[in-house]
């Protein structure tokens, strides 16, 4: 048990770490960067990178998030674990946070782009942006921070877990 408890944990805070390390660089740098473009631009590469980001990679890092941390989460419930405990029930309600505003805001507004079909046949793309790229920007800030709040609280759980005895 206790290297499913150290590996779950480790495997938790990784893949955590690597989804905060994309929503943070979409927040930094590449949606600041877009916004300096034109619509079609914008509205173009947005279409791709949603339809390129649905990859195995993509789903081991934001699914094994979860996965991982309600793992670790149960293999520390024992007595003598749970100092650790806290830390990742809280990293696993920020990352739920993430998951709430990735299915009710994220998601919903890539689908918005993926049915106006080819960039060349939107009648209003300054239109089709404007309903897009503010709402887009702000989930994706809520969840750069959750995560990258997750990814910290599971880092101190793995600090944490090394400083228990046995």
């Amino acid at each position: 048990m206790g290297f499913l408890r150290t590996a779950s944990l480790f495997a938790a805070t990784l893949t955590t770490g690597l989804t905060a390390g994309l929503f943070a660089a979409f927040a930094y740098a590449v949606m600041p960067g877009l916004g300096r473009t034109d619509d079609r631009t914008l509205v173009l590469a947005m279409q791709r990178i949603n339809e390129s980001i649905l990859n195995g990679w993509f789903a081991v890092c934001f699914g094994g998030a979860l996965v991982f941390t309600l793992l670790a989460a149960v293999s520390h419930l024992g007595a003598g674990r749970r100092a650790v405990l806290p830390w990742i029930v809280a990293a696993l309600l920020l990352y739920l946070v993430v998951l709430g505003v990735t299915a009710v805001v994220n998601v919903p507004l890539n689908n918005v782009l993926a049915r106006a079909g080819d960039v060349d046949r939107v009648g209003d793309l300054a239109a089709l942006r404007e309903r897009f790229e503010a709402a887009w920007v702000r989930g994706n800030v809520v969840r750069a921070v959750a995560s990258t709040g997750a990814f910290g609280l599971l880092a101190w759980a793995l600090v944490g877990l090394g400083r228990l005895p046995g």
